[in-house]
């Protein structure tokens, strides 16, 4: 932090808010919102906040045992009575504002250069490449990932250390008078306004509110930086902020800084000319539009900041065109990889680190790791790293550089160091590894991108790639349509609809997830052998499979009077008990015990004992539909009706569940004791109500493999059923209907994403590729592909064909490599 805090210091910065044991003078040197991320928890306050997912209140006792002794809550809060002389309570009405009134304090305390992004898009993106090319003159701090939230932003001002000098933040925000609060908190020196998009205009009237909103984090900037060919934006800085103030850039002459682009063959080229009429070419190694407009921003904003272009053009080289984000993958003999191969600080390392936390047990900890680059005060720096590696049991170290070696004294795991990447890589082999999770986490200049692609199993190139932020997002939502004591049973069958159900459920639990459900029970075996503790609800089990089901806590689901009496009398031969669920028939006709059932299911319960009976359900036919209304609202009341008579013979009122993620929405008043979330986590609100407010999960991604130029008549494909009406051009991509892409896409109903554009395909699907028309789209050979993602609706597509957003999303084969990230 930018200081220590005293409990002076912490009354000052909270104002009138009472503090309990107020003789208690502490030394507060972090201030965390996780119970994980307590490293040093005697000079640690822990901020109790209350999201969708849990009440931070109820981790206080176990950070009692862990040794923190101080902590900000609400004024309610009543602590345990054998606590309460043993801790420090800061009690405030919201915890949330308090923690801005933290961060607002210490920033105040801060007299160097701040500069903030905001806008629509980008913001990432700007403030990770603006990061690393002022750190080839600065020892910069910059909000770890997209930490630009009503939270994420006071998060990022305790990352400031005194030894900063230049910090780097973003802001975003979803709903009016949010930025009021971040600006009091940023209070930026320089601002950058990115662009106006349409990414939270569900929060917003119009347009001209979004951009006046976003506008206010600037309200006492010396410097605001905007893209003049941004009207709408230009127009309304230039008539609300003084003249000398702002900073305009385009690729028209006539602005403080002109810009323009020429793209060659292998970069492209950006000609600078500034106000004294000083020329400069920089070059980049980017032909996307966004990109370039990205890396214009972080040159002006580098040029604001007083570098040179030769320092610039130095940073500029070490940056490459990748999603800044942490992400997981398959590598050899079983071993999972994180890669975080751009960053190189330590907030992103402390946030890399709890990822790995997260992640299932595997047999080592591994990490591969950089000097850390412009850190500033080196030696405090790198006893921090020191804190952190031993704090998350770290296994095997592997360092790369000079300063790196400054950790060695003060490690109790294994270690070994290199001079530079090259020997790092002669060193590593395939079986250097076996079940174990390595973090890989390095400077640009580092190119540890090498290391990973060494250790990265050789799948086929297709990727489909799985956004736990997004997954978050979405159960979150969902969370905010229950009450607060209704449970939530997640659908992880059919390799969670295509996402991979391991990683998947392991990121469920740490959502504090109450159920999984699989559809058989070797799907429920793997979760077990995974270290998946959650309990799980197994859809189909087979009678075969029992054995299987006993050994691994595994809860089957029972249908049938028959099924009920094979179960019971393994139980009974086995002398073991097990917990079920029972199916109830409301209207599915599929599978299930219906009303004339009961009194069969009366004597089986009574006969065989050894079955706990844990849930009773149902299946809604028509829950995506309001034309099926009055048939739910019937199936429903007769569910309620068949509960009501198996609760009085069995003596106990088993969990009660009828709605899926459709019903979640159209019948929230029927949420029993638990809800059914499926295809609703990956992204998709099937009836359509709540669009806007889930983000897709998982992106399917291919490349280029070749571009053939053609002329007009030529034919391609098989049956030469596509035909070029015009001369021009075709990519083949490398997917086909062996990876899950239907083959009812061919012939121009489907269409790929490529640099932004569309484009159709061409010609049958074939089973490992498929042709793409690219005549007016400029690619090239190993380009992005993007087949389905936040730019391609599922449900259009699926639309396009006549199918469903489950039958794309299942399809996917199990050779398309998963890789699993956090934005």
């Amino acid at each position: 932090m930018i200081q220590n805090l005293s409990l002076h210091n912490i009354r000052k910065a909270l104002g009138e808010e009472d503090v309990e044991l107020a003789d208690s003078n502490p030394v507060i040197e972090t201030i965390v919102i996780d119970s994980r991320s307590v490293i040093a928890p005697k000079n640690t306050l822990f901020v109790a906040l209350k999201g969708a997912k849990f009440d931070g209140h109820s981790f206080i006792p176990s950070l009692c045992d862990l040794g923190i002794k101080y902590f900000l809550v609400r004024s309610d809060y009543e602590a345990p009575f054998d606590l309460v002389k043993e801790i420090v309570l800061i009690r405030v009405s919201d915890t949330r504002i308090a923690l801005q009134k933290l961060a607002t304090y210490l920033r105040d305390q801060y007299d160097r250069p701040v500069l903030a992004i905001t806008g629509s898009n980008g913001k990432t993106i700007i403030k990770e490449w603006l990061g690393q090319v002022l750190s080839q003159k600065f020892s910069v701090a910059k909000s770890p990932k997209s930490y630009n939230s009503q939270v994420g932003v006071p998060l990022s001002v305790f990352g400031i250390a005194p030894y900063h000098q230049v910090a780097v933040l973003e802001a975003g925000i979803s709903k009016p008078k949010e930025m009021e609060f971040l600006e009091k908190i940023i209070k930026p020196d320089i601002g950058i306004f990115s662009n106006l998009g349409t990414a939270h205009e569900d929060g917003f009237i119009s347009q001209e509110q979004k951009l006046k909103e976003k506008a206010k984090l600037f309200t006492h900037s010396k410097f605001v930086i905007y893209r003049k060919d941004h009207i709408e934006i230009a127009t309304y800085l230039e008539s609300h902020f003084e003249q000398n103030k702002l900073i305009a850039w385009s690729d028209i002459p006539g602005v403080d800084y002109t810009l323009t682009v020429k793209k060659e063959t292998d970069h492209s080229k950006i000609i600078l000319i500034k106000p004294d009429f000083g020329m400069f070419t920089f070059r980049v190694p980017f032909f996307d539009e966004a990109s370039l407009e990205n890396i214009r921003h972080v040159v002006v904003g580098a040029i604001t900041l007083g570098m040179k272009e030769e320092e610039i053009q130095k940073g500029i080289d070490h940056l490459k065109a990748v999603d800044m984000r942490l992400t997981l993958k398959a590598g050899y003999h079983e071993s999972l990889i994180i890669d975080d191969t751009y960053n190189n600080d330590l907030a992103g390392l402390k946030l890399a680190l709890d990822f790995m936390a997260a992640q299932r047990p595997k047999k080592r900890k591994v990490l591969i790791i950089s000097d850390l680059m412009q850190v500033g005060n080196v030696e405090e720096v790198y006893q921090e790293v020191q804190r952190l590696i031993n704090y998350h049991e770290i296994d095997l170290l592997l360092g790369v550089g000079q300063q790196i070696l400054l950790l060695k004294k003060g490690l109790t795991c294994e270690q070994k160091y290199f001079q530079d990447t090259a020997h790092l890589l002669d060193d590593l082999r395939e079986d250097s590894f076996e079940n174990d999770l390595i973090l890989v986490t390095g400077a640009r200049v580092f190119g540890f991108e090498n290391v990973v692609n060494k250790l990265q199993q050789r799948i086929h190139g297709t990727t489909l790639e799985i956004n736990l932020n997004a997954l978050t997002h979405n159960y979150n939502f969902y969370k905010t349509k229950i009450l607060p004591n209704t449970k939530i049973m997640v659908m992880v069958k059919a390799f969670a609809y295509g996402g991979g159900a391991t990683e998947i459920a392991n990121h469920l639990q740490q959502l504090k997830a109450d159920y999984l459900a699989v559809a058989y029970t070797d799907e429920g075996v793997a979760l077990r052998e995974q270290g998946i503790s959650l309990p799980i609800m197994v859809l189909n089990p087979a009678q075969e499979s029992f054995h299987m089901l006993q050994k691994h806590d595994l809860e089957p689901v029972v249908y049938s009077p028959s099924f009920f009496t094979q179960l019971g009398k393994y139980c009974q031969i086995h002398q073991c008990k097990m917990s079920i669920h029972l199916d109830l028939d409301t209207g599915m006709h599929r599978l299930g015990f219906d009303l004339s059932q009961l009194s069969d299911l009366k004597v089986l319960t009574e006969q065989f004992p050894e079955l706990h009976v844990a849930s009773l359900y149902t299946h809604l036919v028509g829950a995506d539909e309001a034309l099926h209304e009055d048939f739910s609202l019937k199936q429903l009341s007769l569910f309620s009706k068949m509960c009501e008579q198996i609760a009085a013979f069995l003596g106990h009122v088993p969990l009660r569940h009828a709605l899926n993620s459709a019903g979640i929405i159209r019948y929230p008043a029927y949420q029993f004791d638990m809800v059914r979330l499926g295809i609703g986590l990956y992204g998709v609100e099937v009836n359509g109500m709540h669009d806007a407010a889930l983000r897709p999960i998982s992106s399917l991604k291919t490349t280029i493999s070749q571009i053939k130029t053609l002329d007009a008549g030529e034919t391609i494909g098989y049956s030469r059923k596509g035909k070029m009406k015009v001369a021009g051009k075709i990519a083949t991509i490398a997917i086909g209907y062996a990876d899950g892409y239907d083959r009812r896409f061919s012939n121009g109903t489907g269409y790929v994403m490529i640099q932004g554009q569309k484009a159709p395909i061409i010609g049958n699907v074939c089973m490992d590729m498929c042709m793409v028309d690219i005549t007016s789209i400029p690619a090239n050979e190993g380009d992005e592909v993007i087949i389905y993602g936040p730019s391609i609706s599922l449900k259009e597509l699926a639309k396009s064909i006549g199918t469903i957003p489950y039958e794309l999303l299942t399809n996917i084969s199990s050779r398309v490599k998963r890789v699993y990230y956090l934005d």
